[in-house]
């Protein structure tokens, strides 16, 4: 089963993406839907809300006045509290009772406004945001749904800003166009990644990736990147995670790099790394088979360095996760290695030179790291040792 949350902010066309994803066979759970539910008439919820709130929020036929229950909690932070408090479990109860009545092989499409402002992305193995630019949401709303321009514009800017949404988003659907124009980038969506993610899912398999290499110049995005994904594998280690982090180019702000986000979890040891792997492919990150170990530095020991490799079943987004114990050289050296090069301008424009020269001489990724080696090994080894020694470096606690 694949889990996706969709949101985007009022207008956007959030409710026609989800149309177009449940006719195409997602089974999609309405959040404002199942919040409707736990208040409908002769419901505990509406009980609880009316005794918290009093018989003022009931209309005439003992149903729930929506305008009455908003002018209470609207502009009300600890009232909103309390109501959130009364509905927010039975709302969560609910979407799990539905998401658990869906087939092993479903797209479960999580429709939640609020997503972002609520900091859900980690729930879910994708984050879907449709987006409109502002502007036009406050046109839409006007013409379409005969707001007022005022609270049109007031609703807009309740909600998270753009800046947010795309920290947050996996796929950012733009429906600025013409209407209906999204749909397209719907059916892509379904047909080149959603369907082949659960598959993958499923299957307990990472995404094939394509042998050849291409650097990417730097993308401000990978740092986003890295935060929703590490925030996945923190979610689904649960206890066994010591720390996440994003390493490796992508990481490195300002570095080429292939598109590939490289996180390391730390665990307490490699039997928690094996107990741990379930629960990782379940979130989207599949083990390669094999035993896979880092290539030992001088003056660091031979011990320590084997690790276990996870990819990413998404064929949208290549994911190397690295699960590594605590203490052990491998571990440290990930984040020196890191931290070195975003402390250490001049030796990053370095690095970024030695890995635009190996790429134009090889063309596969295994003969390119092979190629690489020597210098991790050679030069960047004891001149982050140094850097350490120098400014008192010491892995992140």
């Amino acid at each position: 089963m694949l889990r996706v949350g969709l949101t985007g902010g009022i207008g956007a066309g959030k409710s026609t993406v989800a149309r177009r994803l449940a006719a195409r066979g997602a089974v999609v759970v309405d959040a404002d839907q199942l919040a409707r539910e736990v208040v409908a008439p002769g419901s505990p919820g509406l009980a609880e809300v009316a005794r918290e709130f009093g018989p003022g929020v009931l209309a005439a036929d003992g149903s729930l006045d929506r305008g009455a229950l908003g002018a209470v909690v609207f502009g009300d932070a600890e009232a909103r509290g309390r109501l959130e408090a009364l509905t927010h479990p039975r709302i969560r109860a609910l979407t799990e009772e539905r998401v658990a009545a869906a087939p092993d092989d479903a797209v479960v499409v999580h429709d939640v406004p609020l997503l972002v402002e609520l900091r859900y992305e980690a729930r879910y193995h994708l984050t879907v945001v449709v987006h409109a630019g502002a502007e036009e949401r406050v046109r839409r709303l006007v013409d379409e749904r005969g707001s007022t321009e005022e609270d049109a514009r007031r609703r807009v800017a309740a909600q998270a800003d753009d800046d947010a949404r795309r920290r947050a988003a996996d796929v950012w659907l733009d429906n600025t166009g013409a209407p209906g124009a999204v749909l397209a980038q719907v059916d892509a969506l379904w047909d080149d990644r959603l369907l082949l993610f659960e598959a993958g899912v499923r299957a307990r398999r990472p995404a094939p990736r394509d042998d050849g290499l291409v650097l990417s110049p730097p993308d401000p995005a990978w740092q986003a990147a890295g935060a929703r994904l590490a925030a996945r594998v923190a979610r689904a280690a649960g206890e066994a995670a010591v720390r996440v982090d994003h390493t490796g180019s992508t990481a490195v702000p300002g570095l080429p790099a292939k598109d590939v986000v490289d996180l390391q979890l730390v665990v307490p040891d490699l039997a928690a790394a094996d107990a741990v792997a379930d629960r990782l492919a379940t979130a989207g990150f599949p083990r390669h088979e094999g035993v896979v170990s880092d290539t030992p530095k001088p003056g660091a020991g031979t011990g320590g360095w084997e690790k276990r490799l996870h990819g990413s079943a998404d064929p949208g987004r290549a994911v190397n996760l690295h699960v590594r114990a605590a203490g052990s050289p491998g571990a440290r050296y990930a984040l020196l290695c890191r931290d070195w090069l975003r402390a250490e301008p001049g030796e990053r424009d370095g690095y970024a030179a030695l890995k635009q020269r190996l790429a134009a001489q090889h063309d596969r990724r295994e003969d390119y790291a092979a190629a690489k080696e020597p210098w991790f090994t050679d030069v960047a080894w004891p001149q982050m040792q140094a850097w350490a020694a120098r400014t008192g470096w010491s892995p992140p606690a």
